[in-house]
């Protein structure tokens, strides 16, 4: 097989294309290629490593829950019920199956340029040792080659667990989660790992959800603490974020429209609190009491120590006929501009200086990085710019972020690496272009003599390891 048809990983990709750029690059990225994984947000069901279930098939592993594989063949043409999106888990035929991997195969093109190519191939060749180029007709060879490792204790998430090197990891957890199987990792003497939970209340904070009655209701049956009152509520999420934290969580995660904080006088915030559990409240003051209720996790993030997260400004399920048939988190969420100097001001008067106060800030609007979060990390000691994530988790946003955030807030206001991935096997891949690319930026101000290459090296290791463990209290 010629090389131009052979699938690989090429060992300077991502790198700079500038010789002496490159060569600082690749001495730098040896320093930190092989250390382990802190992942301090994601989203892989923490089922999984607790009772190291093996996985079924190539489809339900690789194309079923990754939300970034699905759109774009949505986008191209195929059904998602064809993907196994919506379909009841363990339902699907090995024909079904085997389907839905040649529809991966036959748009291997559609990904050319995107990180899900990156992210894929370097599954294939580094887990699997697959060389074929996917397309329609060798699919089924390369899903059997994978079906044939899957069959294999060494590929149960446990060992796949060891093989990456994941030193830390964080699920995404509802506020009424038992956090039970939690619990049972963590007691189980076989188990050398970390994974814990993180504290994700964003649905009880939104009082224009037609289910929010019912999800404070349910608030305070898990906390034994009456909800029908403002006070009560705040006493309940008070300790809803003790259980967690007792249970191994170090941070809370938050996603609302904007990043508005605004705290309401207390009086208002009870009475509209009161309309809202009778249906009363106005659009405009559910929006209201919603920033004021964002503003509390602060004010009891500086109590309890978790940090808080905030990724704000994405229209949720953007095409309601998907979501009416298959609900969130399929992959039709769209991103919106958002401004973060002025929401995030309220909060920050009251907490920005308290002491043991984390805010890490997340975006997918580039245009606030050198604008408003990295002037803001770069004064307040609390506040801490986020990794590219999700849409802008790709090469080229990623380069950018350096080179937007790093002169107004240096290498030391961010927050290290996170993943926020649900697909198990693409979490070294996501880690692994994340070091190729600092370590390309790194290397480019090493041959600008902006850095020595001692110093670059130490850089590299403290975005791997220093700042996550710093930044999430690790």
């Amino acid at each position: 097989m010629s090389e131009a048809k052979k699938l690989q990983a090429h060992p300077d990709r991502l790198f700079p294309a500038e010789a002496n750029a490159r060569a600082a690059a690749r001495e730098i990225y040896a320093g930190v290629k092989d250390l382990p994984i802190i992942s301090p947000h994601g989203h892989v069901p923490i089922q999984w490593l607790t009772y190291d279930i093996p996985f079924s098939d190539p489809t339900s592993l690789l194309i079923t829950p990754d939300h970034y594989v699905n759109r774009m063949m949505h986008a191209n043409g195929v059904p998602l019920s064809e993907l196994g999106v919506g379909v009841p888990a363990g339902s699907m035929s090995e024909a079904d199956n085997r389907r839905a991997f040649k529809h991966l195969c036959s748009h291997w093109k559609d990904y050319y340029g995107t990180p899900v190519r990156f992210w894929l191939e370097s599954e294939l060749v580094e887990i699997f040792g697959i060389t074929t180029v996917p397309s329609a007709e060798t699919s089924d060879a390369i899903y059997d080659q994978i079906n044939a490792a899957l069959a294999t204790d060494a590929y149960r998430p446990r060992a796949l667990w060891d093989r990456f090197k994941i030193e830390f990891i964080a699920t995404t957890d509802d506020p009424c989660d038992s956090l039970d199987d939690h619990v049972k990792l963590a007691n189980d003497p076989a188990w050398k790992g970390r994974a814990v939970p993180t504290f994700r209340p964003d649905r009880y904070l939104e009082p224009a959800r037609a289910d929010w009655v019912s999800l404070v209701g349910d608030l305070g049956r898990v906390a034994d603490v009456d909800t029908g009152s403002y006070d009560g509520y705040v006493e309940a999420m008070r300790l809803r974020r003790l259980y967690f934290k007792e249970r191994g969580a170090v941070s809370t995660d938050h996603s609302h429209v904007d990043a508005g904080t605004l705290r309401l006088d207390l009086s208002e915030a009870r009475r509209i609190y009161a309309d809202a559990l009778r249906g009363q409240a106005s659009p405009e003051e559910c929006h209201a009491l919603q920033r004021h209720l964002l503003n509390d996790q602060a004010r009891l993030a500086v109590e309890d120590g978790l940090v808080m997260t905030l990724h704000p400004a994405v229209v949720r399920n953007h095409h309601q006929p998907t979501f009416e048939k298959y609900g969130a988190d399929v992959g039709a969420d769209i991103p919106m501009s958002v401004e973060f100097a002025r929401g995030l001001q309220p909060m920050l008067n009251d907490y920005g200086t308290a002491e043991g106060f984390h805010l890490v800030v997340f975006t997918m609007d580039e245009t606030v990085y050198s604008r408003e979060l990295a002037p803001l990390a770069g004064f307040y000691p609390s506040v801490y710019v986020g990794a590219p994530w999700w849409f802008i988790d790709e090469a080229d946003a990623i380069s950018r972020f350096r080179r937007s955030v790093t002169g107004a807030a240096g290498f030391t206001r961010t927050s290290g690496f996170i993943d926020d991935t649900r697909a198990y096997l693409s979490i070294p891949a996501r880690h692994d272009m994340s070091r190729r690319l600092d370590c390309g930026y790194l290397g480019n101000l090493v041959a600008e003599h902006r850095l020595t290459l001692d110093e670059a090296v130490d850089v590299a290791y403290d975005l791997v390891v220093t700042q996550p463990k710093k930044v999430f209290k690790l």
